[in-house]
């Protein structure tokens, strides 16, 4: 919604909107009623400003008693009335303004937001039509309204004027996207990105978001022809790869999807997910045809002596389970990224696999400075302790865990387990019997 600070403006409530000063007061004398009035306006914008709007309310109704005029006055009266949520007090008092200021874009920007809280679509679209004459920033506005009532036919329409005037964004996209999904119009989606390629082929994104499009319907074919003329127009393009090398992969083409999976590992606009899920591509090639065994071994060995590429390796090596591998590349991207809650938490957890007790104690410690509020934090504390007999420091650690603990059953269990057999370690059977029963109780619930 555009909206705009007005408040320099009304820091001189006698030159709002107008040069006109104050109709003449009733009063003889006239400074003083002036004086009068401009006191209890400012009141209004101080008790407005500290969130009073009942007192700046009351201080407002007098002004109008000494000048029923003013439109700033209306239109202060409707944004308290708005805050408060008293929706009918604040459309007539912004009304009212309008009669004294017509067409005057605050006044109906503020009467849109009113509108808008309320979810009065047809009203609000009403305003808006308005404001878009005033300024075509508004457009953007009512594609929304038109998107709500379901309008599609419109909102794109005005998308398309938005997005020749001004260029795609982000929220315009995601916008088409909706009315896309919600149409199944999926023609209209994918001619829209043929369009933008035409018209300005060297952007790299259209081509990566068509062919991600046609991917998604099953287009291999033209997904592949969409890559390819990315590579013809941005030679240098890593990204265009990512389809060619699925491909390559599915046409049995092994060298082509090598040479695509190869610049693509190497490439830093690539996500690690990504990375692995390709990794994996190139694992199972490579077990399928021994030959590129030595190019997998290459590319593995490149990426281990890069330290922003540890974090990669690590996983990849932990989705193909071997956690021995995982655990010191990961430890190694945690030297290089320390306050990664992900990957501390992961490093930890397969720390605790490899019963490296005193390090975790150590680890999570140090970790629960950083985030008191994760559980879980205090569940792998709680259990290194309690594996090195330091059954105080697990318990303490435990029950402050369990305090910041919300909707997770499972983490519960655990929490109850580990209390259980801190307390059986202190032989405090009736507490350790206590927390087990609090756990198999959990366990029954989730059957």
């Amino acid at each position: 919604m555009k909206k705009l600070s007005i408040i320099l403006l009304l820091s001189v409530p006698l030159l709002v909107w107008t040069q006109e000063p104050l109709a003449t007061p009733v009063e003889d004398d006239m400074g003083i009623v002036e004086d009068q009035f401009q006191e209890l306006f400012f009141e209004a914008l101080k008790q407005k400003g500290i969130e009073n709007h009942e007192k700046a309310i009351e201080a407002l109704q007098q002004c109008l008693q000494i000048n029923p005029n003013l439109p700033e006055v209306y239109f202060e009266l409707g944004k308290n009335y708005k805050a408060l949520q008293l929706y009918l007090e604040a459309d007539q008092a912004l009304k009212k303004a309008l009669q004294l200021k017509p067409g005057e874009e605050w006044i109906l920007d503020e009467l849109y937001d009113v509108y808008f809280q309320q979810g009065a679509t047809e009203k609000a679209m009403q305003i808006v039509k308005q404001l878009v004459d005033i300024h075509p920033d508004y457009k953007q506005d009512l594609a929304t309204l038109y998107l709500k009532q379901q309008e599609f036919q419109q909102a794109l329409k005005l998308l398309d004027e938005l997005d020749k005037e001004f260029g795609p964004t982000v929220l315009r996209d995601a916008m088409r996207d909706d009315i896309y999904n919600a149409t199944g119009n999926d023609g209209g989606r994918i001619e829209n990105l043929r369009q933008r390629i035409i018209e300005n082929p060297k952007n790299e994104e259209n081509y990566l978001n068509l062919i991600y499009r046609y991917s998604e319907l099953g287009m291999e074919n033209e997904a592949y022809e969409t890559a390819q003329k990315l590579i013809q127009e941005i030679p240098e393009s890593e990204l265009a790869h990512l389809a060619l090398y699925k491909y390559a992969l599915r046409q049995g083409k092994s060298n082509e999807a090598v040479n695509s999976m190869k610049i693509v590992l190497n490439s830093s606009k690539v996500d690690a997910g990504t990375k692995t899920l390709i990794l994996n591509d190139f694992v199972k090639l490579a077990q399928i045809n021994p030959e590129y065994k030595d190019d997998l071994l290459e590319v593995t060995s490149k990426i281990a002596s890069e330290n922003e590429s540890k974090f990669e390796l690590g996983y990849f090596y932990l989705q193909n389970g071997e956690k021995k591998k995982a655990l010191e590349n990961l430890s190694l991207a945690l030297e290089e990224d320390s306050t990664n809650y992900d990957l501390l938490r992961d490093v930890l957890l397969l720390k605790i696999e490899f019963e490296q007790y005193t390090e975790v104690a150590e680890q999570s410690s140090e970790a629960l400075e950083l985030y008191p509020a994760q559980p879980l934090l205090y569940l792998i504390n709680g259990v290194s302790n309690n594996r090195l007999f330091s059954t105080e420091k697990a318990i303490e650690s435990l029950e402050m865990g369990l305090d910041f603990l919300v909707d997770d059953i499972e983490m519960e269990i655990d929490f109850y387990k580990e209390l259980s057999f801190a307390y059986k370690q202190l032989n405090n059977n009736s507490k350790s019997e206590t927390f087990a029963k609090k756990a198999e109780s959990l366990k029954q619930q989730q059957k």
